[in-house]
């Protein structure tokens, strides 16, 4: 476990609304030599796409979540504490926040079943370079994390064969609950790309993700100047936001997945503490 930074004795300052920041963020672009593109998410180095970064402004809508809903912005904030304060024991996590986690999102967006199959927790430290599955750092790229094609194959991956060919025939969506732990999330904040400013025709590039137990598939996404950035500053462990990782509907009105990455938001408060976050991946089906 972790020892909390020395520069949690922060001071909060008065900033928390302010309207918006300016940030680089990195975007993909497919290998020049037309190659198809792939990531390890173990190994940062080892990719073959390129990295195009572009200095985008990410609107803080402290003080109007609700102008964000998950059907069309493809996520949205809440206001639910945990029962669970230390997320430094894995049976803890498991046996506390799982099921609470498979609650919320039931209770959110009014799905009759949710299975939930991974999580990761996510401590920023800058100095530490190991790549591992303990040891996750916060994402600095401009992704979804499904496609169709890994949604269906994680129906699969997770469930038995029959009971997943039926689930199939439902409405069936990938959310991702996520939530600072420990402190407020000033530091690297995760940022969101309201998906109704998105094009899939043009801004999508599908690549393979290679981890164990996998491969995979994800998309980077393409820059596009119209892209509309919004984040919620200063996320407290009792905030926690759903986005969308896939969703099944065939409703031209819905939108089915998000692009979002974690960023170096420059207003961050001197000494404010490295992130600690939490996220929870679920199968979640309308029967």
């Amino acid at each position: 476990m972790f020892a909390l930074d020395p520069r949690s004795t922060y001071i909060m300052d008065a900033t928390k609304n302010d309207p918006a920041t300016e940030a680089s963020v990195m975007y993909y672009l497919p290998p020049a030599d037309g190659a198809r593109p792939y990531k390890n998410i173990n190994d940062r180095h080892d990719h073959n796409y390129i990295s195009d970064w572009q200095k985008v402004t990410i609107e803080n809508i402290r003080g109007k979540e609700d102008s964000a809903i998950l059907d069309f912005a493809g996520f949205q904030y809440y206001t639910r504490p945990s029962r669970l304060k230390d997320f430094s024991n894995a049976e803890d996590v498991l046996h506390v926040y799982y099921p609470e986690t498979v609650e919320l999102i039931k209770e959110f967006t009014g799905a009759s079943k949710v299975i939930l199959f991974d999580h990761t927790i996510r401590r920023h430290r800058p100095d530490d370079h190991e790549e591992s599955p303990d040891k996750r750092q916060p994402v600095y790229n401009v992704h979804c994390d499904q496609t169709p094609k890994s949604a269906v194959a994680r129906v699969y991956r997770h469930l038995p064969e029959d009971e997943a060919h039926e689930l199939l025939k439902y409405r069936f969506q990938i959310l991702n609950l996520w939530r600072p732990i420990s402190h407020a999330a000033y530091d690297w904040p995760l940022g969101f790309c309201d998906s109704s400013s998105l094009n899939p025709e043009t801004d999508l590039m599908a690549m393979t993700l290679k981890f164990p137990g996998g491969p995979g598939e994800t998309y980077g996404i393409k820059y596009n100047p119209n892209h509309r950035w919004r984040y919620l500053r200063g996320m407290e462990p009792e905030e926690c936001v759903l986005f969308k990782c896939f969703d099944s509907t065939d409703d031209p009105n819905i939108t089915t997945f998000n692009a979002h990455t974690g960023f170096s938001d420059p207003t961050t408060p001197e000494g404010a503490p490295y992130r600690e976050s939490i996220e929870m991946r679920a199968l979640v089906f309308y029967l």
